[in-house]
């Protein structure tokens, strides 16, 4: 699934070109899961929690077939703080998969990351 994920977003990279807002990548790659029969949720609200208390809160953008989160980013490179903002929301869903996916300058780059705690 992760492969369909990924050739989505050269999908939307190749028609769209560099330098658009990132929202709407991530309108155009709604369009794109929905003709490749993706089934996601977008936008989706995770609360975070201690001793059952909510301190904290955020929306990932895509949560593909309830088992890979999407980040979408625009820029050139990873950050660390991108990577570290994907891992948390998969521990926090306690998800195995996420997906952050830069529209760059010049080309669509993508890094899967991987929940170990899971």
């Amino acid at each position: 699934m992760s492969y369909r994920i990924i050739g989505c977003a050269f999908d939307v990279y190749n028609e769209l070109g560099a330098g658009h807002l990132e929202r709407y990548y991530q309108n155009a790659l709604k369009v794109a899961f929905k003709k490749e029969g993706l089934r996601f949720d977008e936008q989706v609200y995770y609360p975070l929690l201690y001793k059952n208390e909510l301190v904290g809160k955020g929306y990932l953008d895509f949560c593909i077939e309830d088992k890979i989160i999407v980040e979408i980013k625009k820029g050139n490179k990873f950050s660390k703080k991108h990577i570290d903002q994907v891992l948390e929301y998969l521990k926090t869903g306690k998800l195995e998969l996420g997906i952050l996916i830069n529209f760059g300058s010049s080309s669509v780059a993508f890094r899967r990351i991987v929940n170990i705690e899971k």
